[in-house]
């Protein structure tokens, strides 16, 4: 058995076809090959879980003088190819909560599914609607795998809500998420009072 490092992918070398649980697949892309090059059935599921996530994204959440602004990039990327400028990455949901996601599109959108029902449960009541979503999502089986940030905010809160089942408030009324996310933060904590 030969095992290779590039980049962020393994590739093994194997004399035989194998497949890979789906429990490795999602921890790390893995290409398993044949002896002669041939690819099996793992590559191809490999490399749509690494090609699936969003990279390269700026959510930023600004409370001033009793308003709220939610703003986010329009860039979608697949590896490092960038395959999208203009996605809408920041949602209003129920009634007057915005919601701005990164990381893996469809996740998020599981996420913000989940969220739209916990404020339909408890209308009015943003707080609690995060909490619940946060301890579903780290105690269910099925969303604890789901990898995406979720930040929201009505018009008095705002949250930042993570799979680690952790519930953020700012304390300034500015927050960023995302990998652009501290740089947009720095820059909008410079502005705030301006």
């Amino acid at each position: 058995r030969l095992k290779i490092k590039i980049k962020n992918y393994t590739v093994k070398i194997k004399k035989r076809r194998s497949t890979i649980p789906s429990s490795d697949i999602n921890k790390k892309p893995v290409i398993t090959m044949m002896r002669g090059g041939m690819m099996n059935r793992s590559y191809v599921v490999s490399m749509v879980r690494s090609f699936g996530t969003m990279h390269g994204t700026t959510i930023l959440c600004v409370r001033k003088n009793g308003r709220v602004a939610m703003i986010g990039d329009g860039m979608v990327s697949m590896g490092s190819i960038t395959v999208k400028h203009n996605a809408k990455k920041v949602r209003r949901i129920g009634d007057g909560v915005l919601v701005g996601f990164a990381g893996s599109t469809a996740d998020a959108f599981t996420l913000l599914e989940r969220l739209e029902r916990k404020l339909e449960e408890h209308p009015g009541q943003l707080m609690r609607a995060a909490v619940d979503l946060a301890k579903a999502w780290r105690t269910d089986k099925y969303l604890r795998r789901l990898e995406a940030t979720l930040l929201v905010a009505d018009h008095s809160l705002t949250f930042e809500i993570t799979g680690n089942g952790d519930v953020l408030e700012p304390s300034d009324g500015v927050m960023g998420i995302g990998s652009g996310g501290p740089y947009a933060l720095a820059a909008a904590r410079a502005l705030k009072d301006i």
